[in-house]
């Protein structure tokens, strides 16, 4: 048995790669646009790590214009990644307008969501950082 990914459905697509892409720092493995099923696929992996693979799925809008509402759960907790840099990982994010919700006071742990509130976890590789400024007095914001 082979772990192979992850899949969320997204509402915007444009707005998910934005955040997963270009603000958490995802590789883009491939996107397919599927015109007779009218959805699109994007993979994305850890930059040096395709074998831990999150899959974007983005159903098109009905021939009406609705877009399909998808609401989380609690049973879907959250998806992980190990940075290198707790503090300039955050810095990233913020820096493309993501709000850090459990700031890295500790040095270690920081949660953001995506566009569609998926939680997104990241942890310090290795040991803790030490305690840092802005970080280390940040409140908490929102649920994560």
């Amino acid at each position: 048995m082979k772990y192979l990914h992850t899949m969320v459905r997204v509402t915007d697509i444009e707005a998910s790669l934005h955040f997963y892409r270009d603000a958490l720092g995802l590789d883009l493995l491939s996107r397919r646009d599927h015109e007779a099923g009218r959805y699109t696929l994007v993979f994305l992996a850890a930059p040096g790590d395709n074998n831990a693979q999150i899959e974007l799925t983005h159903n098109w809008p009905a021939a009406d214009g609705q877009a399909e509402v998808y609401s989380g759960g609690r049973n879907f907790g959250h998806v992980a990644y190990a940075v290198d840099d707790i503090y300039a990982s955050c810095q990233r994010l913020a820096d493309h307008g993501v709000t850090v919700l459990r700031p890295p006071r500790d040095g270690r742990m920081a949660f953001v969501r995506s566009p569609d509130g998926i939680s997104v976890e990241l942890l310090q590789a290795g040991a803790a950082k030490a305690p840092a400024e802005p970080w280390a007095s940040m409140p908490n914001s929102g649920s994560w």
